[in-house]
């Protein structure tokens, strides 16, 4: 991505976490971003190309960074624990890009239906890492899908402790203190 594609992107991704998508608008990305609005649309067709590179970028930055941090683990028990780390770390290091997810996850519009469909296919990875916890005998039995969506819930629980706390967030404290409470109830060591 060259810089001025790099600054439109950044600049809507900050824009649509602090105002909404909707009412983040081209002329305030452009006059934010320091570029014309010919530039936005030399890179970009339209606004909602933005938040379609931006859904693709993110579930990618998550799921390449659960694909690496899990390839060389034994266990289900410690690939569930680099998700919850991963998880920690993005929410502190993506705020922005957290909540534009979240915000547009609800819904029926078609950006609505897409974030649902990356989002599901993301939490689908966690949950082939809970049914190899329980086929193996790590972690009880129990519905697949809401522990995967439990796992998945320490993102959003991350960033509302971050915005509550209004400050830098320990990431080995939160994820020592979630390790130590998702853990216990899925595990059976």
């Amino acid at each position: 991505m060259n810089k001025t594609k790099r600054r439109i992107f950044n600049t809507a991704i900050k824009m649509f976490s602090e105002k909404g998508y909707d009412n983040a608008s081209v002329e305030e990305i452009t006059a934010v971003a320091g570029v014309a609005k010919g530039s936005l649309y030399y890179h970009f067709s339209k606004k909602e190309d933005i938040f379609d590179l931006l859904l693709e970028e993110g579930i990618n930055l998550l799921k390449n960074n659960i694909e690496i941090k899990t390839k060389n683990c034994t266990t289900a028990l410690e690939k569930i624990k680099a998700v919850i780390l991963i998880q920690v770390k993005v929410t502190v290091k993506y705020e922005d890009f957290l909540n534009v997810i979240f915000s547009q996850i609800w819904g029926s519009e078609k950006r609505n239906i897409k974030c649902k469909k990356a989002v599901f296919k993301y939490i689908k990875i966690i949950e082939e890492f809970i049914q190899e916890g329980i086929d193996n005998g790590e972690f009880y039995d129990g519905d697949v899908e809401a522990l995967a969506s439990g796992v998945f819930g320490v993102t959003c629980s991350s960033l509302v402790y971050r915005l509550k706390k209004n400050k830098e967030v320990d990431v080995e404290r939160v994820y020592d203190g979630f390790i130590n409470t998702v853990i216990r109830g899925i595990s059976k060591e």
